[in-house]
């Protein structure tokens, strides 16, 4: 359903809004979709009205949300990960892993399955279907 509702907003914005990159859609509770959106000149409340203006069918089905990604910016796609590889960054998993649900650490690697973050408990690699959740954390 995540993937579903990441998918629609990015193929709707394509057209509509091409410069914008949607960087996460999630629902949360209370029916909220949280959009969380960047642009080559940065984001301005201007540019979160064009979006939310051009999300009209999902604004049926949900309150919407709609910001920059600030400094804990959310990772949810390789590209993503790659372009911030050498910061510090939060990778939760659905599932523990050897006890643990929460790497922060150092990204290292990131390829199209997976990224790899140097994390207190050592080097893991994460394949992306795993990650609950990630994103960017104060240095």
């Amino acid at each position: 359903m995540a993937q579903d509702i990441q998918t629609e907003v990015e193929t709707t914005l394509a057209s509509a809004a091409p410069d914008v990159e949607v960087l996460l859609a999630e629902v949360v509770s209370g029916g909220i979709l949280r959009l969380f959106i960047d642009h080559p000149d940065g984001v301005s409340l201007d540019l979160c009205e064009r979006v939310t203006l051009a999300l009209e069918d999902v604004r049926e089905r949900y309150a919407l949300e709609v910001s920059s990604p600030g400094r804990e910016r959310p990772l949810s796609k390789p590209a993503h990960f790659r372009r911030f590889l050498g910061r510090r960054a939060r990778v939760r998993t659905r599932e523990a892993r050897d006890g643990h649900r929460s790497f922060t650490g150092e990204l290292v690697g990131a390829d199209e399955r997976e990224v790899t973050i140097a994390a207190e408990t050592g080097v893991v690699a994460i394949p992306y279907v795993e990650i609950h959740r990630s994103n960017l954390v104060e240095e």
